[in-house]
């Protein structure tokens, strides 16, 4: 699994487990553990199995979980580029940032980057992503880094054991 780095400096690198402390400020949040696999409720032993998911999804071809480094060497987020359709031309991301490093667009910078990678290294013709209609956040940086919106898919995300509505968000490569 390749290390990316952004143009503001920050690097996207595979999980490690000097991560935990990512994945307990994660799980304190109130909406990531309802859309992820991070644990809701974190213990060391939760901590260590979500980090071995992650290296799991890499090692069998199922994805690049990747996580967001800043300047400072503090990881703040994670970048999942998501395999399962490749074979028909398409493939999935999913990001999130800990509260402790929204606003700095952190999320952009890594999403950019695992985007031009995918289209640029892996040849990958169409990107897409699913986002809440309230998530303003998210929707935002979707559309700053190029992707558009194609329609609102109903009860399609489960969130908190219900299935909600998403909006579903795509990034073409130029030539496709």
């Amino acid at each position: 699994m390749p290390e990316l780095t952004t143009d503001e400096g920050l690097t996207l690198r595979p999980w490690c487990l000097a991560d935990l402390e990512l994945v307990r400020e994660a799980s304190q949040d109130d909406y990531i553990p309802l859309i992820t696999t991070v644990p809701a409720r974190y213990s060391r032993a939760e901590g260590v199995a979500f980090i071995e998911r992650q290296w799991g999804r890499a090692a069998t071809g199922a994805g690049y979980p990747f996580v967001i480094v800043a300047e400072d060497g503090t990881p703040v987020g994670t970048v999942g580029l998501w395999l399962r359709n490749v074979g028909e031309g398409r493939a999935s991301l999913g990001y999130w940032v800990v509260k402790s490093a929204c606003g700095r667009r952190v999320a952009e910078a890594g999403l950019a980057a695992v985007v031009r990678w995918a289209v640029d290294e892996l040849g990958i013709p169409r990107l897409e992503l699913h986002v809440e209609p309230w998530n303003t956040a998210s929707l935002k940086t979707a559309e700053r880094v190029g992707f558009q919106r194609e329609g609102l898919l109903r009860s399609r995300q489960p969130v908190g054991g219900e299935l909600r509505d998403v909006f579903t968000y795509s990034f073409l490569r130029r030539d496709a």
